[in-house]
């Protein structure tokens, strides 16, 4: 994703103090262990915060939501910082945002303060492009090395999605009220600033330039907006046909033109729009927007499922948040293990065909579940199959939005797909609220059946179009085995 015709000042090579490598690498694992917590804790929590919070399962989904839309907001910004004034420095304040946010989750008793909480957690999605910009100023043996590199951060970001997970189960199965375990975030993210402040080296290269502000406030806009209609739109007060809906879906669309318009009128853009003309920019760029919409829309869905009360809603297993907790783990250390077979499988068969099979995976998986949702160990097999195909294009569409700009863009050609997946993931997360706001009685907490089923078509559906587009991807001729 080079940055087409933008003109940059000669990059800043600065001094810094040697770390030894194994210190950086713990520090990096350390701060995607804890991001992975921070997402993680929250789904053996769902079902309780129903009743805790006084809210339904489709309200729940705004959490994501809420957390997506933010990452939306601060993800461009944050790489772009990172690049200009060193991906150390922006990376501490980056933590301390997602410290703040993490904290007031803990302190909430009440469901606008958690989505408040959420949303300033949002800025962990600028944590991994930092990361990638502090591992790649370092990097001496090119790709490969970069991509073995990625490939162990995206484990322990899984790994700290599995640790959040049992943490907080044990600690909501232990005690009366789940919201203790929402202190969890909080003491995963203060230990990795203490630990990587000391430990981790500045980037020595730095471009001159500075943060295209315009480009940043029109984008997020734009994006949020389009969220908001897509995501509200069917619910009460929001109909498709509204005022109120039609204006946000339009206006949104308009800032997001606009935001084209000015990006490509600015000397150094906060994105630049060009790339886009590229094949395999596209192709990667809608791989990423698919696999994500999967795994993020379905994310409150399997939680809230695994816990429900089949006598009480007629489907489901009624699990309490021990057992969720457990009843998610084979998604997820599948995920860690496609993260870490991904470069052999990609030296092996072609980046080309890691994307085709990381997303029939997906498809596969998800079609498993519709198909046998009703038998604990067949659901666990298909959303095993589907953790599979994610950590394969977890890495997979990573490393290639890395190799593609130069190393003074790292954490900007790193933060577009990360702002794609959370695009993605709130598009996903926005369909299945429709879906699941649709199929809830008025009287009832929890949707029927039908919910699922056509979130797990919907997913399968999309996944199948990350295939068929993964076909497109053209291998760069020094790449060709």
């Amino acid at each position: 994703m080079t940055d087409v015709g933008t003109r940059t000042a000669p990059a800043r090579r600065r001094a810094v103090r040697p770390v030894p490598a194994g210190a950086v690498i713990a520090s990096v694992a350390l701060v995607e262990l804890s991001s992975g917590i921070t997402q993680g804790f929250l789904s053996p929590l769902l079902k309780g915060l129903t009743d805790t919070l006084n809210v339904t399962a489709a309200d729940l989904n705004w959490i994501s939501i809420a957390n997506l839309l933010a990452s939306v907001a601060f993800t461009p910004v944050l790489a772009r910082m990172g690049d200009l004034h060193g991906h150390r420095r922006v990376l501490r304040w980056n933590l301390a945002i997602v410290l703040a946010g993490s904290v007031l989750v803990g302190l909430s008793r009440s469901f606008p303060v958690l989505l408040a909480g959420q949303i300033l957690q949002g800025a962990l999605a600028g944590l991994f492009p930092l990361l990638v910009g502090i591992l790649r100023n370092r990097a001496d043996g090119g790709d490969a090395e970069s991509r073995r590199g990625i490939s162990h951060m995206v484990a322990a970001l899984i790994g700290g999605l599995t640790l959040g997970l049992l943490t907080s189960g044990l600690i909501a199965g232990s005690v009366d009220s789940p919201t203790a375990a929402l202190w969890v975030p909080a003491i995963g993210v203060s230990l990795a600033l203490v630990v990587t402040w000391p430990l981790l080296p500045e980037s020595q290269d730095r471009p001159g330039g500075s943060v295209d502000w315009a480009g940043g406030v029109l984008l997020s806009i734009g994006l949020v907006a389009l969220m908001l209609a897509l995501g509200l739109g069917g619910t009460p007060g929001w109909e498709w046909t509204s005022t109120r809906t039609l204006a946000t879906l339009t206006g949104g669309v308009l800032v997001t033109a606009l935001w084209v318009v000015v990006e490509l009128r600015t000397a150094e853009p906060m994105i630049d729009v060009r790339m886009f003309r590229r094949r395999n920019v596209v192709v990667v760029s809608l791989v990423t927007l698919a696999f994500s919409f999967g795994f993020f829309g379905l994310q409150v869905a399997h939680s809230v499922f695994l816990g429900t009360d089949p006598a009480e809603t007629g489907y489901g297993f009624g699990y309490g948040p021990v057992a969720i907790s457990l009843g998610l783990l084979p998604n997820l250390l599948a995920m860690a293990g496609g993260a870490l077979l991904a470069p052999a499988v990609a030296a092996r068969i072609t980046d080309r065909l890691t994307l085709v099979t990381g997303s029939a995976l997906m498809a596969v998986g998800y079609g498993t579940v519709l198909a046998v949702h009703t038998s604990a160990p067949l659901f666990f097999l298909g959303t095993g199959l589907a953790g599979l195909g994610t950590g394969l294009l977890q890495h997979s569409t990573r490393t290639l939005a890395v190799e593609s700009v130069p190393h003074d863009r790292t954490s900007v050609g790193s933060g577009i797909n990360e702002l794609l997946i959370n695009v993605g993931g709130s598009l996903g997360a926005a369909a299945v609220l429709t879906v699941f706001a649709g199929h809830t009685r008025a009287d009832r907490a929890l949707p029927d059946l039908g919910a699922y089923t056509t979130s797990w078509v919907l997913c399968v559906t999309v996944c199948l179009a990350g295939a068929a587009a993964s076909l497109l991807y053209r291998t760069p001729a020094k790449d060709l085995r």
